[in-house]
């Protein structure tokens, strides 16, 4: 396993990566209709972009590799919520694995490498949002440190209305 930057050129299978684990992760907590709609192409072009432009004095973004095949990513950087102080509160916007690859510690690995970045570039702490009914996202994130804070809010992107709960750690 290697963790390393994102390059664009991985940004198609980080588009692949993303709609297989939502298909796989949120079956049964979204409508069947929506997952199967969902694009790789589109995704990956979200991707590119966002590889293009990282600013690793804020943030980052990270694949995990295994036999030069990018089976997860993470996106972090500032927090997006309003209730946080931009330079202190970092947020994990985005952690995906394959479905082959949940259970074999890539996720651990990620997320720690993701926590060291944001801990080096001076954040203190770092929150994450993460759907209520996701009850095996949330063990993961507990296992990782975070805890719920008492935030929630209501996602109606693309039609859906979905409760997502705020997850919080200090960083050291």
């Amino acid at each position: 396993m290697e963790i390393r930057p994102a390059a664009v050129s991985d940004a198609t299978q980080m588009g692949e990566v993303h709609v297989r684990s939502w298909q796989s992760a949120y079956r049964g907590l979204m409508p069947q209709a929506h997952l199967d709609g969902l694009d790789p192409g589109r995704s990956a072009q979200m991707w590119q972009r966002r590889a293009s432009s990282v600013d690793w004095s804020r943030g980052g973004c990270l694949v995990v590799v295994e036999d030069a095949v990018v089976v997860g990513f993470a996106d972090f950087g500032s927090t997006r919520d309003d209730d946080g102080d931009r330079n202190q509160v970092a947020e994990v916007a985005a952690i995906y694995l394959s479905p082959a690859a949940w259970g074999k510690g890539c996720g651990r690995e990620l997320m720690a490498a993701a926590l060291g970045q944001l801990t080096r570039v001076g954040y203190r702490q770092v929150t994450l949002w993460v759907l209520d009914t996701n009850a095996r996202a949330r063990r993961f994130y507990e296992a990782a440190g975070f805890q719920a804070d008492g935030a929630e809010k209501l996602d109606g992107r693309e039609g859906l209305e979905l409760r997502e709960l705020r997850y919080r750690r200090s960083l050291p």
